[in-house]
C-alpha cells in the first residue's frame, strides 16, 4: 500500500520505518520538501522510501497517517490539500496536548469535542480513524515488547476504513481481540482525554520502561 506519514518526530519515525519494513510504501511528510530529517529517514530506509512536502506525500499516498502535534495538525492538513485527502482512509494518532504553559499539558480540545472530530468536520469526505494515540512510540509498533495482554483503542464513523486501520493494526502485531472499536469517532473524546493520565503515569515509571492498559472482564 502507499502510505503516507505526516510528521517527522518520533512517532513519525516509528509508524514510517515500520511500515517499510513491512513492505509499503511510504513518503514521510514534512512543510517543505527537502526537510533534513525526512531525508535522512528516506535515505536510509530503503527503496520503498521517500521523503516530501505534505502536498507530495499526500497526493502519493492510499492512506494517509496524521503524526503530527495536534496543535498543528488542521495546519498540516492544510497544507497537504483537500484534494489529495479527499476520499482517503487518514488515521489520526495525533493528542491536542498544549505544553506551552509548563506540565502537565493541557489538552487545547476535550469533553465535547476532539482533535479527530475537528479534523473529520473540516475534511468531511475524509475517512477519519482514531487509533494508537493511547501508547507510546515503540509500543505502537511493536506491541510484543510488554508482557501480557494488552490492548489498542479504535475510533470511526466509517466501518470500512476501520477495517482496513485494523489490519494495519494487525500488521504491527496487535492481537485481533485486543484491537477494540469503542464506536464513532465522538469515542476519540476519551481516548485523548487519557493522555492527561498517561503522562503521569509515565514520569512515574522507571527510565525507559514502557507500559499500556488491558481491559480485563468476567
Amino acid at each position: 500500500m502507499k502510505i503516507a506519514v505526516l510528521g517527522t518526530g518520533m512517532v513519525g519515525h516509528a509508524l514510517a520505518g515500520k511500515l517499510v519494513s513491512l513492505g509499503h510504501e511510504v513518503t514521510m511528510g514534512s512543510r517543505e520538501s527537502g526537510n533534513p530529517k525526512g531525508e535522512a529517514w528516506a535515505g536510509q530506509s530503503g527503496p520503498n522510501a521517500r521523503a516530501g512536502s505534505f502536498a507530495q506525500a499526500a497526493a502519493f499516498s492510499e492512506l494517509i497517517v496524521n503524526a503530527t502535534p495536534g496543535t498543528v495538525s488542521l495546519a498540516a492538513l492544510a497544507e497537504a490539500g483537500t484534494e489529495n485527502l479527499n476520499g482517503k482512509v487518514l488515521l489520526d494518532v495525533s493528542n491536542p496536548l498544549d505544553s506551552s504553559g509548563g506540565f502537565p499539558p493541557s489538552l487545547t480540545v476535550c469533553n465535547t469535542d476532539s482533535i479527530a472530530e475537528t479534523i473529520q468536520r473540516s475534511y468531511p469526505e475524509v475517512r477519519v480513524v482514531k487509533s494508537l494515540n493511547t501508547v507510546s512510540a515503540p509500543v505502537m509498533v511493536d506491541p510484543g515488547m510488554l508482557p501480557g495482554a494488552h490492548d489498542i483503542f479504535m475510533a470511526g464513523n466509517d466501518q470500512g476504513a476501520k477495517s482496513i486501520v485494523s489490519g494495519l493494526l494487525q500488521e504491527f502485531g496487535w492481537s485481533p481481540g485486543h484491537i477494540r472499536d469503542l464506536g464513532g469517532l465522538d469515542a476519540a473524546r476519551g481516548m485523548e482525554m487519557w493522555l492527561p493520565l498517561w503522562l503521569r503515569i509515565f514520569i512515574q515509571q522507571p527510565q525507559g520502561k514502557m507500559f499500556n492498559i488491558g481491559i480485563i472482564s468476567e
